[in-house]
């Protein structure tokens, strides 16, 4: 099946359009505190689509992302009980939050630049951070380290990568979307 070769297409065509940076920001705004899915899926066909902007996607990234961050810190500052630990125990994401509670008290600050700048669910961090009542200017200090040095990581090897790089995604897309789909099942099976 071709699904993500036509999903790569379309998200290549919207990466053009006039509000495509505001809808990044969005995007990322929105996954740092509760959205599943990572901003590195617009902001890379956006940085294949016009790689001379590749710094400017990356800035707006950043500064969305730590936004958000701040956002989700606050959130569980100010309201941890009345409103995230019902969303956690409805997702049934206790487990995974006991884990980031468990991480921060093993590396304090350094696990809000690892999950800034790694795969990690960085919002479950941003949550934990304010639940925790981590001191503010580190978290942000943290965040805008570990979240930028990601943004700007990944729009310089896709512009570096250029239109070489594009035709390889072309070429193996539907089997890397295959291999995460496959890869996620198997995590969520393994977690359970």
């Amino acid at each position: 099946m071709k699904i993500f070769s036509s999903l790569y297409q379309w998200t290549l065509r919207w990466a053009e359009h006039q509000f495509a940076p505001r809808f990044l920001a969005a995007l990322t705004f929105a996954e740092s505190i509760f959205f599943p899915i990572p901003p590195d899926v617009l902001l890379a066909p956006m940085v294949l689509a016009k790689p001379q902007k590749a710094w400017y996607f990356a800035g707006i990234t950043t500064l969305a992302s730590i936004l958000g961050g701040a956002v989700g810190y606050w959130l569980g500052y100010l309201m941890f009980e009345p409103w995230i630990q019902p969303l956690i125990s409805n997702f049934g994401y206790q487990a995974r939050f006991d884990t980031a509670i468990s991480w921060f008290n093993e590396w304090g600050v350094w696990v809000v630049f690892i999950a800034g700048f790694s795969p990690i669910p960085y919002k479950l961090f941003t949550v934990s951070a304010g639940f925790l009542h981590m001191a503010f200017l580190p978290f942000f200090i943290a965040s805008a380290i570990g979240r930028g040095l990601r943004f700007f990581l990944v729009a310089g090897l896709i512009k570096w990568g250029g239109s070489a790089m594009e035709q390889k995604i072309k070429q193996w897309v539907d089997v890397l979307g295959w291999g995460i789909v496959g890869a996620l099942v198997v995590g969520y099976f393994a977690l359970r």
